[in-house]
């Protein structure tokens, strides 16, 4: 058997995703590899290997993550859920009292002693998106109980959202909209899902009070900018948006060919924000569907999950996180082709980063651990009833999902 034959056997789980973790992470390397010959030319002469490296690196690492939380059985995230959410909270709060501050926005945190920068968001979002799964997945029937809905799922949202959106909006609208579909799948009263909408309108609001008082705190400035320039003349948008659709012109059907991009040199961030314009010039139109195709297919896989196991805590995870990368995916395309206003989301899996690339491959591995244990279920359920062994002989050890492990219960 080639070494690949042994791979392909003994990775588990959905081989599709499989399949979509590995061309966006090949994708990557090689747009990264292209896009960042600007600030390497500003910053080291013109070096890119070093970038390149670096990159691989993160991803490397970040592949690594996958596999330790597809080896990881999905359930055990249920119990350490409220606690995750509880560290976000408190991370996201020294964020923005004593974070980092990078191109106007208070996102990062550095860490002691290894001089690297932390997105305490990146964290946030994946602590959230547990939890809701786990509040939603602890009640079988329709949730239409004020307290089942209130105080368990809507205000842990309305939080987290509310602390991330003043450095950082456009993460924040994303995660939002990811847990209203949560909800939503999750069959929560619809009266619940306009309390939901409503909670935000009135977090927003107070965010632009807050700014009346601490502007340095909430970047509303910013967002009015954006979504003027937006709203302009599309000859007189901003000049990214500008760039951005030169890019995808130059690109045509087919593209300029790899690394012969030349509006990489006039977008301010052609490696992040804007690297899937980058992938459009270089790789067409052709390259910019297929890319945009895999997120699609992800989501399609991941809907399958959803059916295979109606509302257990496993789909509802693996729904709310491949949403999660989809939304932001789609969000980071829509800003390329300006859909929607310059937003400062990343490309999952493919941008340049370093927290964005390692929690987007964590959840790529919890979604995989996820099709792991729905398979091994249903093979279980498939198999042909045998005989009861004799004492002496051990007995299988029965797999099912995690409406049968764990009690819905409160811990």
């Amino acid at each position: 058997m080639s070494f690949g034959a042994r791979i392909y056997a003994e990775l588990r789980g959905d081989k599709v995703i499989w399949m979509i973790l590995t061309l966006l992470a090949l994708t990557s390397i090689a747009a990264v590899y292209s896009s960042t010959g600007t600030i390497a030319y500003k910053l080291s002469g013109g070096d890119t290997t070093a970038y390149l490296i670096k990159h691989v690196g993160i991803l490397a690492f970040g592949l690594f993550l996958a596999y330790l939380a597809y080896l990881t059985p999905y359930v055990r995230f249920m119990k350490l859920a409220p606690w995750l959410w509880l560290v976000a909270f408190m991370l996201l709060i020294y964020t923005l009292a004593f974070g980092v501050e990078i191109n106007h926005a208070r996102r990062w945190i550095r860490v002691p002693l290894l001089n690297v920068t932390f997105q305490a968001s990146d964290f946030a979002k994946m602590a959230l998106i547990l939890l809701v799964a786990r509040e939603i997945t602890r009640h079988k029937d329709y949730i239409k109980d004020f307290n089942k809905a209130f105080v368990p799922i809507i205000l842990p949202i309305l939080i987290i959202c509310g602390l991330i959106a003043p450095a950082d909006l456009s993460t924040g609208l994303v995660l939002f909209a990811t847990c209203f579909l949560m909800m939503f799948i999750g069959r929560v009263a619809m009266k619940y899902l306009f309390l939901l909408l409503l909670g935000g309108a009135v977090v927003f609001a107070l965010l632009l009070v807050i700014h009346q008082f601490y502007p340095e705190f909430v970047r509303a400035d910013t967002w009015a900018t954006r979504i003027s320039e937006f709203l302009a003349d599309p000859n007189e948008g901003s000049f990214q948006n500008q760039q951005a659709k030169i890019a995808i012109a130059n690109g045509e059907w087919f593209g300029r060919g790899p690394g012969n991009s030349i509006q990489k040199n006039y977008l301010p961030t052609p490696y992040a924000d804007f690297i899937y314009a980058v992938i459009c010039e270089e790789w067409g139109l052709v390259g910019g569907f297929l890319l945009l195709g895999l997120y699609v297919l992800l989501f399609f896989r991941i809907t399958r999950l959803v059916v295979i196991s109606e509302k257990s805590f496993g789909a509802m995870v693996a729904v709310g996180l491949g949403l999660n990368i989809v939304i932001q995916a789609l969000a980071n395309m829509a800003v390329s082709v300006h859909l929607v206003p310059v937003g400062g989301l990343t490309l999952p899996m493919v941008s340049w980063g370093g927290t964005s690339v390692l929690f987007s491959c964590i959840f790529f591995g919890i979604i995989l651990s996820v099709s792991r244990f729905m398979e091994q279920a249903a093979q279980v359920k498939q198999a042909p009833v045998k005989a009861t062994p004799p004492a002496s002989e051990p007995q299988a050890t029965r797999v099912s999902l995690d409406d049968d492990l764990l009690q819905t219960g409160p811990e």
